[in-house]
């Protein structure tokens, strides 16, 4: 997995990038099928702004959060991204898991 992370009106420091390696892991934990993450942290009017867009296996998932302090909102953006990948997950084992059924049952039938 490959994180490409950029900042908007904020220096990217070697502890942010640090913590932001460390959180994004946790998504390749619930799915491996994760290529690259884009992460680009910004100061917007005085607030932090996290915003990732995942990259996977024919589907990409973007999400920001927006808090007081910038590691607030990292892991606030984690938490929304792990949500939706985990959520992505279930639908293609459920999808897996409908095909299979429904290829049974037609034999069953014959």
């Amino acid at each position: 997995m490959q994180i490409e992370l950029t900042g908007h009106h904020i220096e990217v420091t070697d502890s942010l990038r640090d913590y932001v390696n460390e959180k994004m892991a946790r998504l390749e934990r619930h799915f491996d099928k994760v290529s690259n993450i884009h992460v680009i942290l910004a100061v917007e009017g005085g607030r932090h702004k996290a915003e990732a867009t995942v990259h996977m296996s024919g589907h990409d998932i973007f999400a920001d959060c927006t808090e007081d302090d910038m590691y607030a909102a990292i892991d606030g953006l984690v938490d929304k991204l792990d949500r939706q990948v985990k959520k992505h997950k279930e639908k293609l084992k459920n999808h897996l898991h409908n095909k299979h059924n429904n290829d049974f049952s037609l034999e069953e039938s014959e």
